[in-house]
């Protein structure tokens, strides 16, 4: 399978190389230094799943010599979506499909806008991995998984071949009934745990210890969840409870990448995390207090922080 890769930090370039390790003819699209690292040293994986270290890996900024693909990963942050979009009508044919494993519950909208429904199937990763330097990625979770499915569909032959090559390459990726539930299942942890870890400072563990912020923690959630039901998603009838379990018996050293953008002064996705839950409530006539203030005080960081040169 030919893959273009949009975005080649922690994610993309996770994900790129062990499909590229398991032969499929993958390019990482990306820019700056990541991208003359890519060029003159290739690409190394530190990894709780096994390392990998590529010599050699295909890398470009322009996409218009690529030509068209059968598979794109659009793996960019989702305030650089805007700006790498531009990159991908050259890389898509009749037949191409293109899956976004960003954050937030836009994304598929987003690619729809510029390449056609026909071609986007939704998507979700869950995995900790970061850029830690050019052309070297650090996966720290014992997991690393992919969900995709059709928008309007439950399944599709395409989207199983899509989850076998990730299984080829030894990634667990399942095929969603229901992408949309699944989008917002993911949503409901990140769109809490993100905000909260990065302005607390503090991990997981520190905010279950703190009655008050673990309080706020858990209000914070049912916020999600009550826009979601308003909005018609079909999420199970314990989506909250479950999630707040699940939380509760997670590691206490557990951060988020938010956090860590926080502290380096680097953007934040405040606008597609409370950003959205706020947006969203407004629309449903769902009050999201919560959300409202973790948007308004993470606001003027994000808002003063410079964008990261790289994909």
């Amino acid at each position: 399978m030919r893959i273009g890769v949009i975005g080649a930090g922690g994610i993309g370039a996770y994900y790129g190389a062990r499909l590229a390790s398991a032969g499929e003819d993958v390019v990482f699209v990306a820019r700056g230094a990541n991208l003359q690292a890519l060029r003159t040293g290739g690409l190394r994986v530190i990894s709780p799943l096994g390392d990998l270290s590529l010599p050699h890996v295909q890398a470009t900024d322009a996409t218009g010599p690529v030509g068209p693909v059968d598979l794109v990963l659009f793996c960019v942050k989702t305030y650089g979506t805007s700006d790498a979009i531009a990159l991908l009508p050259p890389l898509v044919g009749p037949a191409t499909a293109v899956i976004s494993l960003q954050n937030g519950l836009d994304a598929a909208d987003h690619l729809a806008a510029a390449v056609g429904r026909e071609h986007v199937l939704g998507g979700l990763t869950g995995i900790s991995a970061q850029l830690v330097a050019p052309g070297d990625v650090r996966h720290s979770s014992a997991f690393a998984h992919v969900t995709l499915g059709e928008l309007d569909a439950p399944s599709s032959p395409r989207a199983e071949a899509i989850v076998a090559t990730f299984r080829a390459a030894g990634v667990d990726a399942t095929v969603s009934d229901d992408i949309q539930r699944d989008l917002w299942l993911k949503f409901m942890f990140i769109a809490v745990h993100g905000p909260l870890t990065a302005l607390t400072r503090q991990p997981l563990g520190a905010i279950r210890d703190f009655p008050p912020t673990w309080q706020l923690y858990q209000a914070a959630v049912r916020e999600v969840d009550a826009v979601a039901r308003a909005r018609g998603v079909r999420l199970p009838p314990d989506a909250a409870d479950s999630l707040i379990a699940n939380v509760a018996s997670i590691a206490p050293g557990m951060r988020s990448s938010m956090a860590a953008d926080f502290e380096h002064g680097r953007r934040l996705e405040n606008e597609d995390f409370s950003g959205t839950v706020v947006r969203l409530g407004e629309a449903a006539g769902v009050p999201t207090p919560i959300h409202r203030v973790l948007y308004a005080l993470l606001g003027p960081a994000d808002r003063s922080a410079a964008t990261p040169a790289q994909y």
